[in-house]
């Protein structure tokens, strides 16, 4: 694990429950595995794979996710786990670790993994196959592939649907930055091109392009798919993967790593709306910042809900079409009830809507035997 942080100062009140490190020497796993809080139920939370991972970030983004999972909701807390590796490695590789992982968490059976960043319902599938507990399943399995319908994305789009009331535009040609063309990045692109707003940027691990005229949003994603990066589409101007900080846009929407956007270079985004795809991508001073300058900016765990939320239905039973339904009606209405409390109190969307979830999961934790403060009986535990 790289860092040497102290894994007490990661503790709160609410979490995190438990932090596991993982070793299987014999196909090279080293993986953390962070449940942070399961007051309103087992946990759901991704599994990341990538080389730079830690175990503080496993524990920030199992915080998003308990946030995430309480603001739609959800009968479930949140996790997260990192598979320090290389997503790129053989698939036999890949394989052999992922399998190794699901053996290493039979016994965490409150932690019910999901695809994240370097895995994807194949994997999951594998998961499932050792432990029988996983979502985002194949849907040869029963499974609802997220990654392949667009949940995340979808979800984006009906946030958007609702802040554009509250940013002073409209989506019909509104102008769009996507950071991170990936999973979640090509999914919300288009599903905002359907209702009629401008792709006029998007960035991958290769580099950013840039068209103020717009973006052929279906030859983006064929690209993706074949393999290649945005810079091999047609057209467009072509920069260094952070260009797209640059670009002047109505939309922009950070759909790849943590901390993409902090107190260096804040100043550059030129945007009126953020609306947070991935998971932490902005860091709170550089959010402070957005809001002090009029940006309306959209955290995490509200907008990018989508996928938890169609994982949650999946492995209630639920068919896509329910998933969809519920992503469209609780994104919606989270992200109305936290942008009112916004402008009538002056607190950032982030603040009220922390408030939002932490008083459900409150409200959750005091129906249970061990819970924040001191129950009847003598109890002391926080969670």
């Amino acid at each position: 694990m790289s860092g040497m942080e102290d894994p007490l100062a990661w503790w709160d009140e609410l979490g995190p429950a438990k932090t596991v490190y993982l070793s299987e020497p014999g196909v090279d796993l080293r993986a953390v595995v962070a449940i942070d809080n399961v007051a309103c139920g087992p946990s759901i939370g991704g599994v990341r794979m990538a080389t730079d991972a830690t175990a503080h970030e496993a524990v920030r983004l199992a915080r998003a996710m308990t946030l995430k999972n309480a603001a739609a909701g959800l009968p479930h807390g949140g996790g997260k786990s990192v598979i320090l590796a290389d997503a790129k490695a053989s698939p036999d590789q890949k394989e052999a670790r992922v399998r190794a992982f699901a053996c290493a968490i039979r016994e965490l059976t409150d932690y019910i993994p999901g695809p994240d960043m370097g895995t994807d319902e194949a994997c999951m599938g594998w998961i499932h196959d050792e432990i029988g507990r996983a979502v985002g399943l194949p849907r040869e399995i029963g499974g609802i592939p997220l990654d392949e319908l667009g949940a995340t994305g979808f979800g984006l789009a009906a946030c958007a649907e609702v802040a554009q009331e509250f940013a002073g535009f409209e989506l019909s040609g509104a102008r769009v930055a996507v950071q991170g063309f990936g999973n979640v990045g090509r999914h919300v692109a288009r599903f905002l091109a359907e209702r009629g707003a401008l792709l006029v940027a998007a960035s991958d691990s290769q580099g950013t392009i840039a068209e103020p005229g717009g973006l052929d949003v279906g030859e983006l994603i064929a690209v993706k798919a074949a393999g290649g990066s945005v810079l091999d589409a047609g057209g467009g101007e072509r920069g260094a993967i952070d260009a797209v900080i640059d670009v002047e846009c109505d939309i922009w929407i950070p759909s790849a790593r943590p901390d993409v956007i902090h107190e260096d270079n804040v100043d550059r985004l030129q945007a009126r709306l953020v609306l947070q795809g991935a998971n932490i991508p902005i860091t709170p001073g550089a959010e402070t910042i957005l809001h002090e300058r009029g940006v309306l900016n959209l955290p995490d765990f509200v907008a990018n809900a989508g996928g938890v939320i169609c994982a949650s239905v999946e492995y209630a039973g639920g068919s896509p079409s329910q998933a969809f339904e519920t992503i469209e009606e609780k994104i919606k209405a989270n992200t109305r009830s936290v942008l009112e409390g916004s402008k009538a109190t002056g607190a950032t969307p982030r603040h009220v809507a922390v408030g939002l979830a932490e008083g459900r999961i409150r409200r959750a934790a005091g129906l249970r035997r061990f819970r924040a403060g001191r129950p009847e009986g003598g109890f002391a535990l926080d969670l």
